[in-house]
């Protein structure tokens, strides 16, 4: 999945997959997590968060299935 850069201190890039409501994101640590069942509301939400760190802590970190997949 192709992720695109963000301005983060904890989070390095985030993907999408809009048919498969798949969110994709890529952490400073060098980790990456795929997190199922994402609307694109939520998506576009992180996106747009003043911090993206602190939208994801709260909005979806404990809220979605989530995998490591590096």
């Amino acid at each position: 999945m192709k992720r695109v850069p963000v301005q983060s201190s904890n989070l390095k890039n985030v993907g999408f997959d809009k048919r498969e409501k798949v969110l994709e994101i890529g952490f400073s640590s060098g980790r990456v997590y795929q997190y199922t069942g994402v609307s694109a509301q939520r998506h576009k939400a992180l996106m747009a968060a003043p911090s993206k760190g602190k939208y994801h802590w709260k909005n979806i970190r404990n809220n979605l299935p989530f995998v490591r997949v590096k």
